[in-house]
């Protein structure tokens, strides 16, 4: 829709500049998605096609509006300097470039078993450098400034994730998954392994690293209320040897502990074991723990495992004496039964690669063999139900992973791994306890595809249940379902987007009283809600739809992007006794927001949303405002994991 503007107004530059920063942040959904052509800016190229230019500039679209933004930057004014130092409309050099869905285990597979010469690191601190343009420089003192906190990654470090030494082979897929586990590594944003074609000769090769770090030093505030918040600092490179500490506070909860405490550290050493130390404290709900161990972090990874020791003082809600379940009053919380108890944990993996039938390439399929050994010992018990235990588990899995590499999937243009695949397990068991010995069976079946014209496809189904001998009492069951798909990038002008479907669904068979039930508020269920009492049931049907706008505005190195949401939960609550929660009226929530996030720092995106509430909301009219630093989506891998009965959260 074109807007005329009466020649009588009269605003001066700086006036005229401010206007534009926020239509820029506010509007920038405006005509263009109202219009089935959009407009393209006047230049040279539109005059050579016959296009008529608006002399009398009458068309108010979001084209013009950043054209007007791009002119003010190159204002030698002190208000257009300081434009040019907020915005940044330079098209990069990757996004010029084009970078299309690549398959990334046959593009090195050439130089496969030779020897290598020499590796050669080039690390690259987090601002004002480019992977692909070698000529980017650090321009302003923001970049530079921000250059002098950061302490840049060691090459000692990138060592550590590389699958290949100096003088030894290369095995097939070592140069392409070392890039990938490099660019997946927290502290790194991008990362390039190559082979210097001018050096390398038959029998060996020269391999070129270039890996560019993310800004490690972060902290987060989530203002929920005036009194009410969420406080969290963090550095995921600490002295630029990959170590990682968390710490998160939360205050002003509505709970008898107002307060609660979550942090970690974790230390990476070579052949991908790591160690890690952390620790919750909130109300009714305090645990803490270490592990040692790796998993099957590559392809070729042939042996996985772990050593874990947790403790845990949580509390039970118990049902009442009839059996029927605690539904306290609203602003009223549940009587709480106390229980405290510790996990040994320690398992075993080791992978077989598969024959392959495609001549001169590796079969990336695996057969994998796991096993498990875990102690639960409690010193205080909410029922005799909470026995000791010794549970051993065995799994057989089958798996298949292939990665392809892309952009604007859920970061803004930076390279991104798709993980593709199928992955089969089978887990059985056996839990030795103090009141009855049971059986566990397990199942697991995922697949997932991508192509940039049909878009990404994950599908995952699982179930396990123990079962007591001889009468066949199945316990403790769970049916959990996932389903992810997004569909390609569409381009109009400057702005992408894609649209995402996500259903998560959790159902409960003859669980324990007095278990943690399922909740849908927060990352399993409606984001943004939180609701008047202490909601939850025994299952739980999750879906959430979603399309998000990438636009071409740059603010301050954070990238902008738009949203529309609409989100429903199904949740079994006042029925315990049926299985599916479809009978219940649904949970929804419905908004808009935007998304800020900034590829070069470790708190990535910060995003504001509104949403409505219809039912089930803490405020009366059914609004609320939600900040989070928290991304939503993300992708489910397809390494094997250590056999375990299915998470009941």
């Amino acid at each position: 829709m074109a807007v005329a503007l009466p020649r009588s107004i009269y605003m001066n530059n700086q006036v005229r500049f401010w206007v534009m920063v926020w239509l820029a942040l506010l509007g920038l959904a405006g005509s263009a998605a109202a219009q089935n052509t959009a407009v393209a800016p006047i230049d040279t190229a539109r005059r050579a096609n016959g296009t008529r230019p608006d002399s009398l500039r009458r068309r108010f679209d979001q084209e013009r509006l950043l054209n007007g933004l791009k002119a003010y930057t190159r204002r030698k004014t002190i208000a257009g300097k300081a434009a040019a130092a907020l915005f940044n409309f330079t098209e990069r050099r990757e996004e010029q470039a084009g970078l299309d869905a690549a398959l990334l285990d046959r593009q090195y597979d050439r130089h496969s078993y030779k020897i290598v010469r020499r590796i050669n690191i080039r690390t690259l601190t987090a601002f004002g450098y480019s992977i692909t343009d070698s000529t980017r420089v650090p321009r302003n003192i923001l970049e530079k400034g921000g250059n002098m906190l950061h302490v840049k990654t060691s090459r000692a470090r990138v060592r550590q994730v590389l699958l290949f030494r100096v003088g030894e082979e290369l095995e097939p897929q070592d140069l392409a998954e070392s890039e990938r586990l490099l660019r997946q590594t927290p502290e790194m944003l991008d990362a390039r392994v190559f082979v210097n074609e001018r050096t390398s000769s038959a029998d060996s090769v020269d391999v070129e690293i270039v890996t560019k770090d993310v800004f490690s030093l972060s902290g987060s505030l989530e203002v929920r209320d005036v009194g009410a918040g969420i406080i969290g600092v963090r550095d995921q490179n600490f002295l630029g040897m990959g170590h990682q500490f968390r710490n998160s506070y939360e205050y002003g909860r509505n709970q008898p502990q107002t307060w609660s405490y979550e942090g970690s550290y974790q230390v990476p050493f070579r052949h991908f074991i790591y160690g890690e130390a952390r620790y919750l404290n909130e109300h009714q709900n305090k645990r803490g723990g270490v592990t040692l161990g790796r998993g099957f972090y590559s392809i070729n990874t042939k042996y996985a495992g772990a050593l874990t020791l947790n403790f845990y003082d949580v509390g039970a809600v118990l049902p009442q004496p009839d059996g029927s379940p605690q539904l306290p009053a609203p602003g009223e919380w549940p009587v709480y039964t106390p229980q405290r108890f510790n996990i040994q944990d320690a398992w075993l993996g080791r992978a077989f690669p598969l024959p392959s039938y495609d001549l001169g390439y590796e079969n990336p399929a695996r057969l994998i063999l796991a096993g498990r050994i875990i102690r639960t010992g409690y010193s205080v018990r909410p029922t005799p139900e909470y026995v000791n235990s010794n549970t051993v588990m065995g799994t057989l899995g089958y798996s298949v992973r292939r990665y392809y590499k892309d952009k604007y999937l859920f970061g803004f243009g930076r390279t991104e791994d798709i993980p593709t695949g199928t992955l089969l397990s089978a887990t059985v068991g056996y839990d030795m306890n103090e009141r009855q010995n049971r059986h566990y069976y397990g199942a697991r079946a995922s697949t997932a595809s991508y192509s940039p014209r049909g878009g990404y496809l994950y599908l995952s189904g699982e179930f396990g249940s123990y079962v007591t001998r001889p009468n066949n009492d199945w316990q403790q069951g769970l049916i959990s379902t996932e389903l992810l798909y997004f569909t390609r990038l569409y381009h109009a002008g400057n702005f992408q987007w894609r649209h995402f479907l996500w259903s998560r669904n959790a159902i409960g068979l003859h669980r324990r009283p007095g278990e943690q039930l399922l909740a849908i508020n927060g990352d399993r269920g409606l984001r943004g809600f939180s609701p008047a009492t202490n909601l939850r049931g025994t299952s739980r049907i999750v879906l959430n739809y979603e399309t998000t706008v990438f636009t071409p505005v740059s603010f301050l190195g954070f990238r902008l992007a738009m949203l529309v949401f609409a989100d429903a939960a199904w949740l079994n609550v006042n029925t315990p006794n049926r299985t599916l929660p479809i009978h219940e009226k649904p949970y929804t929530g419905f908004g808009v927001g935007l998304r800020f996030r900034n590829e070069y720092l470790p708190l990535r995106t910060f995003q504001i949303l509104l949403g409505f509430y219809p039912r089930g909301l803490a405020t009366p009219n059914g609004f609320s405002l939600y900040e989070s630093s928290r991304s939503y989506y993300d992708f489910s891998d397809f390494s094997f994991g250590q056999p375990g009965a299915v998470i009941y959260e």
